[in-house]
């Protein structure tokens, strides 16, 4: 059809997806017996863990007078607001005790609860699962658990190495998502000697299929003018090595590298903190070059360098973003991007009709670009 062909415009919504898994904390951030405030999709959090060091999330507001309860304390697997002392379990989010109460008054204390969410770890983040909101003004209950485990980064092996890192992006989820996921810019962002130039550029054919609320672009042998694939042919035959590439609602970008029994994989999420700001985490994991000292501060060093640019580069694209300015999306390059515009946007309709979701993608495609 015409319209295919054609500069699509495209301005990205900002609305945030609930119902999902959300990185929230590095494990490493909190302490046993620790609690910490936190952000998710302009939810204000507070995560901790008990003296058992058990992760979890509750709403950071008591529901008396709206305290945060970050600015409690933390005592025997409860948290106790700070400025009446109500107190509430840490997992349940249950409340235990209202001090100011006298003994005939028949108060419910246990039909109380400030908010909890379920809450697991995996490779090194603490998720929190955020379900639909209730309605405003609508007090909480008794959380339900989470309809499917947290993710987690695919590993073919026993052992392996893992190494994760973090960094806030000044841009809505969209543009931080489909910043993610473009093709085309990085012989422009992400130029260096070890890695690539802009005169490295050629023509680029990829096979993309539909899975579940996501796309996957195919097996296929990693780009010729990239420094790693030159690494793995010390591993693997050149085309034995393969790398296949997975996008899934609400913001999963997972890779996976084979070369023959050595596998490197990652799992990237963009993850909204408001509208206007989010946070972009890398966990990866590896049985390559498992034998090379500091191999794993080697990787978090490449890794900064790339998150530094993009995060560079979406600071200077908010300055533009400013003016509201027309935009637009382009095949096949950005085609990507519009699935993930698609795939949000039923998402969207079959919560709020009930219905099947509808797949952007009818099938599987070959898209060409050059990068």
């Amino acid at each position: 059809m015409l319209e295919d062909f054609l500069p699509e415009q495209q301005t990205p919504d900002a609305l945030m997806l609930f119902g999902f898994w959300y990185r929230a904390l590095p494990c490493d951030a909190v302490k046993p017996g620790e609690i910490r405030p936190a952000m998710l999709l302009e939810q204000a959090l507070v995560v901790g863990r008990d003296q058992e060091s058990r992760a979890f999330a509750l709403r950071d507001a008591c529901p008396h007078r709206g305290m945060p309860l970050s600015c409690g304390r933390l005592d025997a697997g409860q948290i106790e607001c700070s400025y009446h002392g109500w107190r509430f379990d840490a997992r349940s989010g249950q409340c235990t005790l209202i001090p100011s109460l006298v003994a005939d008054q028949k108060l419910k204390v246990d039909r109380i609860y400030a908010g909890s969410y379920p809450c697991e770890e995996r490779d090194d983040f603490i998720w929190v699962f955020i379900p639909d909101p209730g309605p405003a003004g609508a007090g909480f209950t008794k959380a339900a658990p989470a309809p499917t485990p947290a993710p987690e980064v695919p590993k073919f092996s026993d052992r392996y190495k893992l190494a994760y890192l973090t960094a806030d992006l000044p841009c809505s989820v969209d543009h931080g998502v489909i910043g993610l996921m473009d093709p085309a810019h990085g012989p422009f962002v992400h130029q260096s000697w070890w890695w690539r130039t802009r005169h490295s550029i050629h023509e680029k054919r990829k096979n993309f299929e539909p899975i579940p609320f996501g796309f996957r672009m195919s097996a296929h042998t990693p780009s010729s003018n990239s420094a790693p694939y030159k690494l793995l042919r010390l591993y693997a035959k050149a085309d034995s090595i393969t790398t296949t590439i997975d996008f899934v609602l609400p913001n999963l970008r997972s890779e996976v590298i084979r070369a023959g029994k050595y596998w490197f994989s990652s799992l990237t999420t963009v993850t909204p903190i408001t509208r206007s700001r989010c946070r972009i985490d890398v966990v990866a994991a590896w049985n390559l070059f498992r034998w090379m000292p500091f191999a794993a501060d080697l990787l978090k060093f490449v890794f900064a360098k790339f998150v530094e640019q993009d995060r560079r580069t979406m600071e200077l694209q908010s300055e533009g973003l400013k003016y509201n300015p027309h935009l637009m999306l382009i095949d096949d390059a950005d085609r990507p991007a519009k699935w993930y515009f698609g795939l949000k946007s039923a998402y969207l309709d079959m919560k709020k009709t009930g219905g099947e979701f509808r797949h952007p993608m009818s099938g599987p495609v070959t898209l060409r670009w050059r990068s």
